[in-house]
């Protein structure tokens, strides 16, 4: 197994990532955290450890540096930015392609919270590299124009309780026009804190990853991708 940090170039910064490979993988999760959290939010974390005993490998990473997070924590001007944090995520993509390690890996994107409307719109970009899309307790409507465009099959995990991003959750699938479906975790709220809620997004998510990562750089070269 390959357990690192991760310094990933994108523009004119380096973000800084936790890259695990477990022997034999069959596929990269990348994650994007939402607002105010990090690569080291113990939800995501948790969930990357589940989808590791899945035989996934993982990328954590920061999409804001460390002076960008300052700011942010003052004048909120990032968060919301889903447009950069897209970019950047692509750019993750591109790096994990690079890499001997995981290049003839195929990608998936884990988003949460505004990271899910970034992940959306980064497979957009890539839509060749990216296989499968999961979004938890996301904003999938801040992608706006870019829902159609996705082509990449889409889980979308909202608490049955989180009744206001559940509704934005079912608006936003209105406008996918691919594969797509809405898993509601019963009782769970926001950040899933509920007895067992984020196992049944760990195990949901990993059983969609394992349906639908294909492809990879090896089967892009030789015109058999997902897309």
């Amino acid at each position: 197994m390959v357990s690192e940090t991760a310094r990933v170039p994108s523009g004119d910064v380096t973000l800084t990532g936790d890259l695990v490979v477990p022997a034999e993988a069959r596929g990269m999760i990348l994650f994007a955290h939402g607002s105010g959290s990090s690569r080291l939010s113990p939800r995501n974390r948790a969930v990357a450890a589940g989808l590791h005993r899945a035989g996934l490998g993982t990328l954590l990473l920061d999409l804001l540096t460390e002076d960008e997070e300052r700011e942010d924590t003052t004048t909120g001007e990032h968060r919301f930015d889903v447009a950069l944090l897209a970019r950047r995520l692509a750019d993750a993509v591109d790096w994990l392609e690079r890499r001997p390690s995981t290049a003839g890996l195929a990608v998936g994107l884990f988003g949460a919270s505004t990271g899910a409307a970034a992940a959306l719109m980064a497979a957009v970009e890539r839509p060749r590299r990216v296989s499968a899309v999961v979004s938890r307790g996301g904003r999938p409507d801040l992608a706006g124009d870019a829902l159609p465009l996705v082509t990449a099959p889409v889980l979308l995990v909202v608490g049955g309780d989180d009744t206001t991003v559940l509704g934005l959750n079912r608006e936003a699938a209105r406008k996918l026009s691919a594969p797509h479906r809405t898993h509601v975790v019963p009782g769970a709220t926001h950040l899933f804190p509920e007895p067992g809620a984020l196992e049944q997004v760990t195990e949901a998510a990993a059983d969609w990853f394992r349906e639908h990562l294909t492809g990879g750089a090896a089967d892009e070269r030789s015109g058999r991708g997902h897309r």
